[in-house]
């Protein structure tokens, strides 16, 4: 056992410190069975003890990677042999909630679905939402700040936190719990952090902004024969319901006849043989009105033949079958190797975009799957894309054909899943050389030894 274990265990209670199985024994990446490599797997249960096992690690010099619930897709998370892990697992309360100023207090380790079932339960909401809900945890999700189903309304990770608390590399805590929505003294340091994959620090406690919660829900998957409907429709229904569109997820058919046909026990709900379909939702304050307006503004878009079909969900059961339908990625899995990607771009370059990147893999592999789907309301298109053997060489191609055509239409190699490991090397395609040395400056100045998530978003 290393010098370094020996202190760890020496100031943290027992059990805090895993290592040998207990490390091996924990799957790395979400969808695979490898095991995480490290020294150890930390585990303290305060602001205090993580504080002291950073300020222990940089005096000697240790490398520390922090984790929440590993549901990432870019190996932000994945360590190496000499590394150790910080897990905030135990750091899993609920601090506090105000209902009156619609604030959460909570610890980074607590899932996001935790925060979204207490605010819940005092007749609020926690907007943001993603498909890994259950799993993730709301420091990991600022960290990488997520994206999900209802940026179109609510925005990202950072626009629903307030406040942070931070460990810096040395050890030294940040404390900026700020619970106002307008606070303009100053750097907002939060955002330093939010993003940043934990290479800057470890996030610990957060101030989470809350909102009302809606007292109604419509929702609706629609057929769409051509893309520029998709846009249309999209203008369309926004502009009527006057600013209660929550979600706007489009499917493309390949993705739609793949998670509604069998093995998958997802109904169809519609015929499969649209070339778009898109789930809309509505949150708004009262059922009856709202719901008229909702399914008013869909006969209207049928009238003006911007659908060619719609159903309607009459229950909360149809409602989660409809969403089960666009959350069914696991089964995309059955194609493996597959390669992902999370890409954003503006509205108006999709169609030729897709084109283009249907282009480039046909012309490499005829008869490749290419399954596409996404938020698209806010620019964000996800590519689960079966091809080659899984080797590196045909990633490198795959990420050609998806990244190569975003460069001149200034597009982002990453949407909401981060750089990690796998997009370092795109980094350059989103980011200008300004930017990158500000991004390293940064980095130099908060750890200056470099300790932290070591080798992630560049080197």
């Amino acid at each position: 056992m290393s010098e370094i274990i020996k202190k760890l265990q020496s100031i943290l209670a027992d059990g805090a410190v895993l290592t040998g199985e207990d490390v091996s024994g924990r799957a790395a990446r979400i969808w695979m069975q490898q095991g995480i490599e490290a020294k150890a797997i930390v585990r303290p249960s305060s602001t205090a003890e993580l504080a002291a096992v950073m300020r222990l690690c940089y005096e000697n010099d240790q490398r520390l990677v922090a984790q929440g619930g590993r549901t990432g897709l870019t190996d932000s998370h994945i360590t190496s042999r000499s590394e150790i892990v910080l897990s905030l697992e135990r750091m899993n309360k609920v601090e506090e909630i105000d209902p009156n100023g619609r604030t959460m207090t909570v610890q980074a380790g607590v899932p996001l679905q935790i925060v979204q079932q207490q605010a819940e339960k005092l007749g609020l909401q926690f907007p943001l939402d993603l498909g890994a809900r259950g799993s993730c945890t709301i420091g990991g999700n600022a960290a990488t700040n997520a994206g999900g189903n209802r940026v179109i309304r609510y925005g990202m990770a950072r626009d629903n936190i307030l406040g942070l608390e931070v460990v810096l590399a040395d050890g030294t805590v940040l404390t900026s719990l700020n619970k106002m929505i307008k606070n303009n003294a100053g750097y907002d340091l939060k955002h330093l952090f939010i993003g940043s994959e934990g290479t800057l620090g470890v996030i610990t406690r957060l101030v989470l902004r809350l909102r009302e919660a809606a007292k109604s829900q419509d929702t609706a998957l629609v057929a769409i024969d051509e893309f520029a409907k998709v846009i249309d429709f999209l203008k369309f229904i926004d502009s009527n319901l006057g600013g209660t569109l929550s979600a706007f997820e489009v499917m493309w058919q390949e993705f739609y006849q793949e998670v509604t046909s069998k093995p998958a026990t997802n109904k169809a709900p519609l015929e499969q043989d649209s070339p778009y379909y898109v789930l809309v939702e509505s949150l708004g304050a009262d059922q009856s009105v709202d719901t008229e307006r909702f399914q008013n503004v869909l006969l209207q878009a049928l009238q003006q033949n911007l659908l060619t079909d719609v159903v309607v969900a009459k229950s909360q059961a149809e409602i989660n079958a409809i969403w089960a339908i666009r959350d069914s990625v696991d089964e995309l899995r059955r194609h493996a190797p597959v390669f992902i990607f999370d890409v954003s771009l503006q509205i108006k370059y999709m169609s030729d975009y897709v084109q283009q990147v249907r282009h480039g893999l046909d012309k490499q592999w005829p008869g490749n799957r290419c399954f596409i789907f996404g938020h698209v309301g806010d620019g964000n298109l996800h590519y689960v894309i079966a091809v080659g053997d899984g080797s590196v060489q045909a990633r490198r191609k795959v990420e050609a054909c998806v990244y190569g055509p975003l460069e001149k239409i200034h597009g982002s190699v990453s949407a909401e899943h981060g750089i990690g490991l796998e997009k370092k090397s795109y980094l350059s395609m989103c980011r200008s050389e300004a930017e990158i040395a500000t991004m390293r400056l940064l980095k130099k100045a908060l750890d200056p030894k470099g300790i932290l998530n070591v080798g992630k978003i560049f080197d």
